[in-house]
């Protein structure tokens, strides 16, 4: 009967005009979630089958719920430096626990970016989800895998304590005056080198028997130097030794004898012939305009201080390596630290070593390496890597957030904590670094605001309400209808 066809219409226009409300009202409850996407209700005709000859059978109207998850909101900037948002395609990789994580827990995907580092250290957001991503390997590699979730890890800042870095390279930046007066033992080394048995050799500088390296203010004993400077080095602990370079100007026009030790000597162990702390000993050699003179010093050979200038190195060996060869050098055993290589640049172009008529100068020592340093930073940048920053400058890459991309995202199954599951419709996952395949950027200290148009959602609201309203006269009216139907039987 098309009367009772007109109440059954009726009835599922009240159903849909709910499920239209319900929706309006989620959206407008979460106008201030962080990644948020406001979903609608969408109408669809319902129509019986027809026979002729019996009147028209009303069918009614389905909601179907969508959800707008590709819609993205505008990124709002914040303080904090782990606030997340996306600009572009992707998810968020989360778990719902951090640790213990096996094949079988459930992966969802969120835009809700507002992460903090919780009590154990992992990056976790408001909803109490664990942020996802690839650690850096052991070699400081990270390698990125397109399918497998097993190969990310909830993102940990807490396990990154202090951290140094050991000094590797030196530029040296100081002037030797060519003016300098010739010591007694200079002097006295080159009557040795022209006569051994020449009485005037008596004194002379000899960098085993009579070097800088033993020179003492106190007792007079050893060469006293006609210049120094020191260089500040850090050990693989992120210790601070001292390497003092000590000149002694030669009698020879140009020339200047140079000894590198350690201060204190203790913190080394030398081979033979070195004494005293020493780690090299030898000649440098200037042009008569000053500067270096790599071909001269390439020409003294073993006698010069370093025959290659571009290779200019100490070698340390570590504190538990054997006891040292002839001529090398190893860090103490009580100091226990790594083995290290310190290359000196000698002949900046901006400065190096020079030898001009005016004061012994050191106008700048410059060195890589830190001493050691907590951590007090935590950045992300646009390409999702996270970096540990330490009060003593050094930096430290801890993983890459890894986001999720799927062939319909809109079709994405809603969880709760504003994030989402795979679904049949969605397709499966691809897992992609930042700002690759599509996948777009992360953006530090800002936020996804919720997609919710305020205006649009009250708009819909009196519509809604209309409709409603409207639908429910459908009802009354065919119940009058209907009695007035049955009051033809009186």
């Amino acid at each position: 009967m098309s009367i009772n066809s007109a109440l059954l219409a009726g009835v599922s226009g009240l159903t849909a005009n709910s499920a239209a409300l319900a929706a309006i009202s989620q959206n407008i409850a979460n106008v201030n979630t962080v990644g948020y996407k406001r979903t609608a209700s969408e109408f669809s005709t319902v129509v019986n089958s027809q026979s002729r000859g019996t009147g028209y059978s009303a069918g009614g109207v389905l909601s179907n719920t969508r959800n707008f998850i590709t819609q993205a909101g505008q990124l709002q900037r914040t303080t904090e430096s782990t606030d997340l948002g996306i600009s572009g395609q992707g998810f968020f990789v989360t778990t719902e626990r951090a640790e213990g994580i096996d094949a079988g827990d459930a992966r969802l995907f969120t835009r809700a970016g507002a992460f903090r580092v919780d009590n154990f250290g992992y990056l976790k957001n408001t909803a109490g989800l664990y942020l996802q991503g690839w650690p850096v390997d052991s070699e400081g590699v990270i390698l990125t895998d397109p399918s497998d979730l097993g190969k990310l890890k909830a993102i940990n800042v807490g396990s990154v304590g202090g951290t140094a870095e050991a000094t590797t390279r030196a530029q040296l930046n100081a002037n030797l005056k060519s003016s300098q007066t010739v010591s007694a033992e200079a002097t006295a080394a080159a009557a040795f080198a022209a006569d051994p048995a020449d009485p005037a050799a008596a004194g002379r500088y000899d960098p085993t028997t009579n070097s800088m390296a033993q020179y003492d203010p106190e007792t007079g004993a050893g060469v006293k130097p006609d210049f120094e400077l020191t260089v500040p080095v850090s050990d693989s602990k992120g210790g601070q030794r001292t390497i003092a370079i000590s000149f002694l100007k030669s009698a020879t026009p140009n020339q200047w004898y140079a000894e590198v030790r350690a201060v204190p000597a203790g913190d080394v162990i030398t081979g033979t012939p070195l004494t005293d702390g020493q780690l090299k000993t030898g000649l440098i050699a200037f042009t008569q305009d000053g500067r270096l003179d790599v071909d001269a010093m390439t020409a003294l050979g073993a006698a010069a201080l370093f025959p290659d200038v571009t290779t200019a190195s100490l070698t340390f060996g570590a504190s538990n390596n054997a006891a040292p060869g002839a001529g090398e050098v190893k860090w103490a055993d009580g100091l226990g630290i790594d083995d290290q290589i310190v290359t000196f640049d000698l002949n900046a172009s901006a400065g190096g070593l020079s030898q001009y008529d005016s004061d012994s100068v050191v106008q700048a020592v410059i060195t890589n390496g830190t001493a050691f340093g907590n951590l007090s930073n935590i950045e992300i940048d646009e390409s999702g890597f996270v970096t540990a920053i330490f009060d003593n400058g050094v930096t430290r890459k801890i993983a890459q957030v890894a986001l999720a991309t799927f062939p319909s995202p809109d079709s994405l199954t809603a969880a709760n904590a504003n994030a989402f599951r795979v679904s049949q419709g969605s397709g499966t996952y691809n897992l992609k670094a930042p700002g690759t395949g599509g996948a777009g950027l992360v953006g530090a200290s800002q936020l996804e605001a919720s997609t919710v148009d305020l205006s649009a959602e009250f708009t819909g609201l009196i519509t809604t309400q209309r409709a409603y309203s409207a639908s429910s006269k459908i009802i009354t009216t065919a119940d009058e209808m209907l009695a007035e139907l049955i009051s033809i039987k009186r």
